[in-house]
C-alpha cells in the first residue's frame, strides 16, 4: 500500500508540472513547436496553416514560422499542390528510436521469431506512414529466391499489401480514401488491386473478417495474413504478418494453419502493450 501512495504521489507531481511548467525552465517557443505537431491527429493528419494556428492556439505569424522551420527540419511536409502540411519522416525517425529501444520491438520480435519457420517464412511488426506501410521489426527465414527487403525502416505502399489493407480497414472513410489516393497506385503483380472502388471494398471484407490476405498481390509467389494490433482505446495502430513461399502450401491450407497462431500472437502482443503503457 505505502509503494502504491508514494507511485500515486510521484504521478500527481508529475501531472501538476505537465500542467504548470516551471518558468525558468520553461523554453516557450520549443513548447510552441511541439504544440504544432500535436495538432496532426490520425484524423487529422493534414491540416492547412490556419487549422494548425487555430489548434495550437497560435497567431498566423507565429504558426507560419514554426511551419516553415519544422519543414526545413524534416518534422513537417508540405502536401504537393495544396496549401496543406503533414507530419514528416523526421517524427517516424523519432518514433521508430522509441519503438526500437525497448518497447514494442523488443516485445515484439521474440513472438515474430516464435511463428518462423514452423508457421510461416517471415513475420513482421508494421505501423502506417501515410499511404505507406514502415516496417519496426522483421523475422525471416526460406524467401531468398524472392530478395524482399523489408528490414526495420523499410516502407511499402499500403494499398497493395495485407499488413496494409488490415491498418487501412479500421480508419474512417475518408481517411481510407486520402491515404489510398496519397500515392500512386500501380500493379505489383497482375493480382494488385489499384481501383479505388475495388479496394474500398476490400477493405470493408477486411474489417469485417477482422484479418487480411494477401495471395500474390504485392509480390509473385509470397502469400500473406496480417491482423490488427488495437490500442486501449480500440484503435488500430499496428499489425502484424506472417508469409510463406507459395510453394509451401496453398491459401486454404495457410490460412487454417496460420491465422489461429498470428492471432494468439496478435493477443499477446496487444496485451502487453497496453499493460505496458505503450500503446495507449
Amino acid at each position: 500500500m505505502a509503494g502504491h501512495s508514494n507511485m500515486a504521489k510521484v504521478e500527481k507531481k508529475a501531472a501538476k508540472r505537465k500542467a504548470n511548467p516551471n518558468p525558468k525552465n520553461y523554453v516557450a517557443s520549443v513548447g510552441k513547436a511541439f504544440a504544432v505537431l500535436k495538432c496532426f491527429t490520425s484524423e487529422a493528419f493534414e491540416l492547412t496553416l490556419s487549422e494548425i494556428a487555430a489548434r495550437a492556439g497560435l497567431d498566423r505569424g507565429t504558426a507560419f514560422r514554426l511551419i516553415q522551420t519544422l519543414v526545413e527540419l524534416g518534422y513537417l511536409q508540405a502536401v504537393p499542390q495544396s496549401r496543406r502540411f503533414r507530419l514528416g519522416v523526421a517524427c517516424l525517425d523519432l518514433g521508430y528510436t522509441v519503438l526500437s529501444h525497448g518497447s514494442l520491438r523488443s516485445i515484439v520480435e521474440p513472438l515474430l521469431r516464435g511463428l518462423v519457420p514452423d508457421v510461416g517464412d517471415a513475420a513482421s511488426l508494421g505501423i502506417l506512414d501515410g499511404g505507406d506501410v514502415v516496417y519496426l521489426a522483421r523475422v525471416g527465414a526460406g524467401l531468398d529466391r524472392h530478395k524482399m527487403d523489408r528490414r526495420p525502416g523499410t516502407r511499402i505502399p499500403a494499398y497493395s499489401a495485407a499488413l496494409g489493407h488490415v491498418m487501412l480497414a479500421h480508419l474512417a472513410r475518408d481517411e481510407q480514401i486520402a491515404r489510398l489516393e496519397s500515392r500512386p497506385r500501380v500493379k505489383l503483380s497482375e493480382r494488385t488491386l489499384t481501383d479505388l472502388d475495388t479496394l474500398l471494398a476490400r477493405l470493408d471484407q477486411v474489417k469485417k473478417r477482422g484479418h487480411a490476405v494477401s495471395d500474390g498481390e504485392n509480390a509473385y509467389g509470397l502469400r500473406t495474413l496480417a491482423t490488427p494490433i488495437f490500442d486501449a482505446q480500440g484503435l488500430a495502430i499496428g499489425g502484424l504478418s506472417v508469409t510463406i513461399d507459395a510453394m509451401r502450401m496453398d491459401m486454404p491450407a495457410f490460412r487454417d494453419e496460420a491465422l489461429p497462431k498470428l492471432m494468439h500472437v496478435t493477443k499477446q502482443v496487444q496485451d502487453i502493450a497496453i499493460k505496458s503503457g505503450l500503446t495507449g
